[in-house]
């Protein structure tokens, strides 16, 4: 009987010990096949193979070429001499008080013109026209000298002007506008230059309202003119403008008159000394864009300048100060006349907000109530509400040599692009939109890097297109590289990357699509411009000073090809720069590339400075006028400086401050990428033959690469086995232990 038991209690314990071997194989089983599953997710993860991205790649290229091909030619030839030639006229009050200035205009007349000539590299052409006016009793109330070629007729006519007249304190300014209206205005580039030193009558004109005034109401003078028809006349005639203030008796029209132009999307700006520059005649503060010319609303379809300077009782700033205003005047006018709504119009130094964030001029007339209006909360989970799966082309930005830059300047196709892969978690609602485009918060899935998504809201950019103008910021990002070995950390200056993504599925490169750029946190400046313009008013700022000597520099270092310009972004972070290329088949799809045009606009205006100096630049204008060109010859290699190896940063850091892995040889790291390659760590399956093991790796790397998983180890890695080999492997195993359980599951039946 005890034996019995013993056996009975042997079998129960066998039976429940294969009960638990049997329990232990579906679970192998089943980690078996959720082994298999992962391996096959990561395996549609995976990067696309070589020959696939080559195949991508080199369809971009044609695309690029066809489009190119198809792209009107904008007509550039003859537009710096058509945009230079000037209509200059001087709006003269020839009252008893203004006899010296009379003189003075008289004295430089000349050598205003000689220099307005030298500043357009001799290309322009330049008439003169007088408007003297005087008061209502005056006879001659008004002297008019139409415009004409010749100094000598203007100084004769100056000759003839006589400092005489005048009653009560004002004066009859809106005659002598009216009459400046009727000159035969022609030339593109049109400029009023105003010398007075009393108001209009009218006392909404007039800074304290004179008690002797014969027309204190509004146009109840002879002529019945008021100020708003004849200003309105003047901005549709496209009449820049410019008081050169005396005294402050003119604020208060100077004031009114601004007014009229800002509402017209001028630049405007008004003198440090007006009296209403912080507080305008209707008690409130001065919008600041009124004061310093950065109109929030300005667009390119204006490009009309209202300026107020102090010319004082010196007189010596005059000549000066004509030639200034029509050389920026003739930056507004090639930002008119070249149609480009990329070619912003950049007297901006500030944009609104929202718009920086897309770099476009013009608002859109959308729903103003759709817009994300709270701060971004980058660090809330789930603020960031969409999530994106996305691939795309972005700039190989991150591999130099001492040959790179030579051989992108050599042809289209050394500026390499590669594929990129990623995950993106945006806001759904944007937080700034203009004419085109839709700006969203966003970041990648393995990043604490913060990120705008742009889409295009209608008639988006093709792939081509931004891919053009990513091999422009390429170029740049090199020649940068070069700079800022040359000039030092102080002047270090650098290019933002951009990655154009489309949807993993059914993506096409001829499909609209979006872009992706690292979100700029600060004051939005702009340098200059494709035009001619030049960021005066910030001269001593030191990332205005290295702007200035990059544009020059590229031209110098390129041997005269290329000029990189419209530099603008935060502090030394610029954004969207044009190249003008003097070869007509490279970025034919920029529509800011004037080309040799372009050349020009940038030595009309550009002063070298201490950077130019101390890089030995030696073009300039006049080698321009001449076509006879000489340059530094000799352009040592300079391997001090390097990018970060993230596709998506691209920063420009000095070799010895970068940072490097031994687990990720030959690559290096800006301090920000460099965290987040040791933060972002995970445990992946080796899908090498063998036993099973895991391996830790970062996240952070993969996306930087535009790789979706690593999916070896390092000690297999330079292996290269098939995917399906791989999970034939693990589902082998798997078979072999279910076949190994079964035997035992027999066994134990015959057993019994």
């Amino acid at each position: 009987m005890e034996l019995l038991q013993a056996e009975r209690d042997s079998l129960l314990r066998t039976v429940a010990e294969e009960r638990a071997r049997t329990a232990e194989i579906q679970r192998l089983a089943e980690a078996e096949r959720a082994i298999v599953e992962r391996l096959k997710r990561e395996g549609n993860e995976g990067e696309l193979s070589a020959t696939e991205a080559r195949l991508r790649i080199l369809q971009l290229k044609q695309d690029m070429q066809a489009a190119g091909a198809k792209a009107p030619r904008r007509p550039t030839t003859g537009l710096f001499k058509s945009v230079c030639s000037t209509d200059l006229l001087f709006l003269l009050d020839t009252t008893g008080s203004m006899w010296d200035y009379i003189n003075a205009a008289k004295d430089q007349v000349r050598s205003i013109v000689k220099d307005i000539g030298e500043s357009f590299l001799g290309e322009a052409e330049v008439r003169v026209a007088v408007v003297g006016y005087k008061d209502h009793g005056d006879k001659p109330n008004i002297q008019f000298l139409d415009f004409t070629p010749s100094v000598d007729e203007v100084h004769r006519f100056l000759n003839t002007l006589q400092a005489t007249g005048g009653g009560d304190a004002p004066e009859d300014v809106l005659g002598g506008l009216q009459q400046a209206i009727n000159a035969s205005w022609s030339h593109q580039t049109r400029c009023v230059i105003h010398i007075a030193d009393a108001p209009p009558h009218g006392s909404d004109l007039q800074l304290v309202p004179d008690a002797g005034d014969k027309f204190p109401v509004p146009g109840t003078e002879p002529h019945g003119l008021t100020h708003k028809p004849l200003l309105r006349r003047m901005i549709a005639l496209k009449l820049n403008y410019t008081l050169l203030r005396i005294n402050s008796s003119t604020d208060r029209m100077a004031t009114e008159f601004c007014k009229e132009y800002d509402a017209a999307s001028a630049d405007c700006r008004l003198h440090k000394d007006h009296i209403y520059y912080l507080y305008p005649a209707t008690g409130t503060r001065t919008d600041t864009s009124t004061r310093s010319g950065t109109s929030s609303k300005r667009s390119a379809k204006a490009g009309l300048v209202f300026e107020e300077n102090e010319l004082g009782t010196t007189f010596s700033a005059l000549q000066h100060l004509v030639v200034k205003m029509v050389t920026t005047s003739a930056s507004r006018t090639a930002v008119r006349v070249s149609g480009s709504r990329a070619t912003k119009l950049v007297g901006d130094k500030k944009q609104d907000a929202k718009l920086r964030a897309i770099n476009e001029d013009e608002d859109d007339e959308g729903d103003e109530k759709r817009l994300e209006i709270t701060l971004p909360q980058w660090d809330t989970p789930g603020w960031l509400n969409e999530a994106l799966s996305v691939e795309g082309f972005s700039p190989d930005v991150i591999v130099h040599n001492a040959s790179t830059l030579n051989e992108m300047m050599a042809h289209d196709d050394n500026i390499m692009m590669g594929i990129t892969e990623l995950s993106i978690y945006k806001r759904s609602r944007p937080f700034a939109e203009g004419a085109l485009r839709e700006a969203f918060y966003a970041r990648t899935a393995a990043s604490t890097n913060r990120f705008v998504v742009k889409s295009f809201k209608r008639d988006g950019k093709r792939l081509a297109h931004l891919a053009e103008d990513m091999r422009c910021q390429a170029l740049c990002k090199a020649f940068a590289l070069e700079f800022n070995a040359f000039s030092g950390e102080e002047h270090a200056i650098d290019f933002i990357v951009t990655t154009c993504l489309k949807g993993k599925a059914g993506i096409t490169s001829g499909s609209e699509c979006m872009s992706l750029e690292p979100f700029l946190e600060g004051t939005y400046v702009k340098y200059n411009n494709n035009c001619g313009y030049v960021n005066e008013e910030q001269s001593d700022d030191r990332f205005n000073q290295a702007a200035q000597a990059f544009s020059h520099f590229t031209f110098e270092r390129s041997q005269g090809r290329f000029l990189v310009s419209d530099m603008q972004g935060v502090g030394h972070l610029l954004t969207d720069p044009a190249i003008h290329s003097l070869d007509p088949g490279r970025f034919q799809l920029a529509d800011t590339n004037l080309g040799q045009e372009g050349f020009k606009f940038f030595f009309a205006t550009h002063a070298c400075n201490d950077i130019c100096r101390k890089l030995d630049l030696k073009s300039n204008g006049a080698m321009i006028s001449s076509g006879e060109y000489k340059f530094r010859e000799e352009w040592p290699n300079m391997h001090n400086t390097v990018c970060c190896s993230n596709k998506l940063c691209g920063k420009i850091v000095r070799k010895s401050s970068s940072k490097k892995s031994e687990k990720f040889p030959g690559y290096r790291w800006c301090e920000l990428c460099w965290l987040q390659v040791r933060m972002f760590a995970v445990k992946r399956i080796c899908v090498a033959p063998g036993p099973y093991h895991e391996f830790y790796t970062s996240e952070f790397f993969c996306e930087s690469q535009g790789r979706s998983v690593i999916r070896r180890c390092p000690d297999h890695r330079g292996e290269e086995i098939p995917e399906a080999k791989n999970a034939m492997v693990v589902v082998e195993s798997f078979w072999s232990k279910l076949k190994s359980a079964n035997k035992r599951r027999s066994f134990f039946r015959r057993s019994r």
